[in-house]
């Protein structure tokens, strides 16, 4: 699917928190507080977060932590008016670009195993299922899967994120 508006994805600034925090309470039922982005922003630096903008809009945001070799997808939200539009694809591109240019070798993630649209989402970017963690979700003991893609720099992986790069400017 093509994007049906132009949508940039830039680092987050602050400035972009309360825009953040919007979507993150409009899309997850435990979400983080918009202090817990201004702290990772200012303090954290193993983490990494991008925002997709629709002209001056922040649609969508996504962040990782660098922990050793490992970039961890840490949070992942577009706004509900704007899904479907391929910007969770953009972000997921922009996200495994970031994670190679700063050293990871793969990427990992937790999604709620009832989660199907992301797990297909992720899963077109090579993510596989390795793992469970009972009971993850505080909100309503719910499972999280572990997912993780091939090594970033092998050739499979290197497919995947090409056909991205060209199914999102078709």
């Amino acid at each position: 699917m093509a994007l049906t508006a132009r949508v940039v994805v830039d680092p987050m600034r602050l400035d972009d928190v309360a825009a953040v925090h919007e979507i993150e309470q409009l899309s997850f039922r435990t979400p983080w507080p918009a202090y817990a982005f201004e702290q990772e922003l200012k303090g954290n630096r193993l983490a990494r977060y991008v925002v997709a903008r629709a002209s001056d809009r922040v649609v969508g945001f996504a962040g990782i932590w660098m922990m050793v070799d490992e970039a961890h997808l840490t949070t992942f939200g577009v706004h509900p008016d704007w899904r479907r539009q391929a910007i969770g694809r953009q972000l997921l591109l922009n996200l495994c670009e970031l994670s190679i240019a700063i050293g990871a070798r793969r990427v990992t993630l937790e999604v709620r195993e009832s989660n199907e649209a992301a797990r297909a989402l992720y899963a077109a970017f090579g993510f596989a299922v390795v793992g469970r963690r009972r009971a993850y979700y505080s909100d309503d003991g719910e499972d999280a899967l572990v997912m993780t893609t091939p090594e970033l720099e092998e050739p499979v992986m290197r497919g995947i994120l090409d056909a991205e790069r060209r199914r999102l400017a078709g």
